[in-house]
């Protein structure tokens, strides 16, 4: 038990700290400031949890949404008044919609400091709005035990509430008085006499263990096998198990015989002996106005979010056929409105177990999304093979087949997603991607990816130059970081995705306005925060490079490209490699 009797703020925060301790926190991240002393303080001495110190708000929000996606358990993160907490914001919203477990604890004045222009001061209630599972204002700090009491049972809450029914962001807002610093006050002296704290802290007990239940969905099934033509579109998801939820898809598949179309940011690609109808080629396959129109489902079963594919959506939002989501959120998550069924569990929890494989008499719709998938992999493995010029459209292709078993992979927004989805191919390696499609933005892109790699395996991170850029403080946190973290990083000095839309036909504004190009001698940064920079020349240096990685430390691959012959190559690949999959 870490309790620190100094004064009213030090116990308070002992207490707070020392119920999630119990509760099963592991790490905290606390940004400098004055009014958040007493949480520093008390986070900083407990010696269960690891307290990394961050410099600067937003990337310090990131990095512990890396470090909550990799472990689904929860981080908290700390900051002083004013506008500190504003700059969680970015992470807050992209927590909420990836359902990602976050404890924000913002300090903050007393009341009789509001309002009347203190300095540091700006209204924090509900400052994250409607992005928070719960909010609340802890009261000032008191050692009467019915207080103390009111406080155990608010972090037991906050604790729950990150975690059920979804992962999610907890705001608690703690004003203090002072004193901040632990100046030892008198009348804190009776409180151990006082209270019993081995029995007030007695029935506080791990809790970050999710429940799992078990559907049966014995009625969807039989449904289900009276359609032969179905799909099962397996979208973006992060599970805790990636093997059991491949599995249980897998056993979906072989009992109805559909197949399953899996995006890249799915662990299925990566564990593709467990299931033997994947297809990974549907955005080009559906690029095939015949093959789209022959290859219209009667049902469709969508397991997580929809897929990054823009092609997959439009073919779908056109067939409106009938259509089933499994996902254990409350919420909508069908942007294209089909009239569809929700089974709100997640996929792990289905009750398969007693389900034999079906013999299905006409096999023909499931063979021609297979034939259509092995002629068009076959094909971008000729291409690639043949490739030796450094171009974007290479690396994911690549790197899907040559890094270490179990790599914690984190693949940016914009371009390197698409890729993945065109080009990452199956395998067995079980590497487990991670992403930030909740929003869908590039903030935080350095600072998550240095989360998730934290403690953890030695970790690769995908991005562009303006994604890297945009979040460059992200290499402060390389002081306290814990583990190796590769950056490849594809430098086509501007936002390649631009080059893929209208826009882009708009010469007088394109370059300043869209594509930014920023022209970074990332040699140089990298100097400046002593990382390793190593600038690429040939495929075979990167494969050398990737396979083993180091088990310390961060660097930098840069490969240098050019964002107008990239964006040509792969308008005019996919087309051809669309005509292959009618052969």
């Amino acid at each position: 038990m870490q309790l620190d009797f100094r004064n009213i703020n030090t116990l308070w925060c002992s207490i707070l700290v020392e119920n999630l301790a119990r509760l099963g926190l592991n790490t905290a991240v606390v940004c400098p400031g004055s009014r958040s002393t007493p949480l520093t303080v008390a986070f900083a001495n407990h010696p269960n949890i690891e307290a990394i110190p961050i410099l600067d708000e937003r990337s310090a929000g990131f990095f512990a949404l890396g470090i909550a996606k990799r472990s689904q358990i929860p981080v908290a993160l700390i900051c002083t008044s004013g506008t500190a907490g504003a700059n969680f914001y970015p992470a807050v919203i992209e927590a909420k919609e990836s359902r990602v477990p976050l404890l924000i604890l913002t300090a903050d004045r007393p009341p009789e400091l509001r309002n009347c222009h203190a300095g540091q001061t700006i209204d924090q209630v509900k400052l994250y709005g409607n992005y928070c599972n719960f909010y609340t204002e802890l009261s000032l700090p008191s050692f009467e035990i019915e207080m103390l009491r009111y406080l155990r049972q608010n972090i037991v809450t906050a604790w729950d509430s990150c975690l059920f029914p979804f992962g999610g962001v907890v705001h608690l807002n703690c004003p203090f008085r002072e004193p901040l610093a632990p100046i030892i006050k008198p009348e804190i002296e009776g409180i151990l006499s006082q209270v019993n704290f081995k029995d007030f802290f007695s029935n506080i007990e791990l809790g970050n263990h999710k429940l799992n239940g078990v559907f049966f969905i014995n009625n969807y099934l039989s449904k289900w096998l009276s359609f032969p033509k179905g799909l099962i579109i397996a979208g973006v998801a992060s599970s805790i198990n990636p093997n059991f939820y491949c599995q249980q898809i897998a056993k979906l598949s072989k009992i109805l015989h559909y197949p399953v179309l899996a995006e890249a940011l799915s662990p299925l690609r990566n564990y593709a002996k467990i299931n033997p109808h994947l297809i990974t080629t549907y955005d080009l396959i559906l690029r095939n106005a015949e093959l789209a129109e022959n290859l219209v489902p009667d049902v469709i079963i969508q397991v997580g979010e929809l897929p990054t594919s823009k092609e997959l959506r439009s073919w779908l939002e056109k067939i409106q056929p009938q259509y089933w989501v499994i996902d254990s959120r409350p919420e909508n998550i069908d942007p294209l409105h089909h009239k569809t069924h929700y089974i709100r569990v997640a996929v792990e929890d289905l009750n398969l177990e007693f389900f034999e494989d079906n013999t299905r008499n006409n096999l023909s719709y499931l063979t021609q999304w297979e034939s259509a998938n092995k002629d068009i992999s076959q094909e971008i493995k000729v291409t690639f093979e043949k490739m030796n010029e450094l171009s974007e459209s290479k690396i994911m292709w690549l790197v899907s087949q040559v890094l270490p078993e179990e790599t914690p992979l984190f693949i940016a927004n914009s371009m390197s997603v698409r890729y993945a989805e065109f080009f990452w191919m199956p395998n067995d390696h079980q590497i487990m991607p991670y992403f930030s499609r909740g929003a869908n933005g590039i903030d935080g892109t350095l600072s998550t990816a240095l989360g998730i790699a934290h403690h953890a395996k030695s970790s690769i991170l995908i991005t562009g130059d303006l994604a890297l850029l945009h979040d460059t403080n992200g290499f402060l946190i390389s002081q306290k970081f814990q583990g190796h973290l590769t950056i490849i990083l594809v430098n086509n000095n501007g936002g390649g995705i631009f080059e893929m839309l209208p826009i882009s036909q708009d010469e007088a504004l394109f370059e300043d306005y869209f594509t930014t190009p920023q022209n970074i001698d990332f040699y140089q940064l990298c100097q400046t925060y002593k990382i390793e920079h190593i600038l690429l020349k040939n495929w075979q240096q990167l494969k050398a490079l990737l396979n083993p990685l180091p088990s310390t430390g961060i660097r930098m691959l840069e490969l240098q490209t050019d964002r107008k012959k990239d964006a040509f190559w792969l308008k005019n690949n996919l087309s051809q490699l669309t005509k292959l999959s009618n052969k």
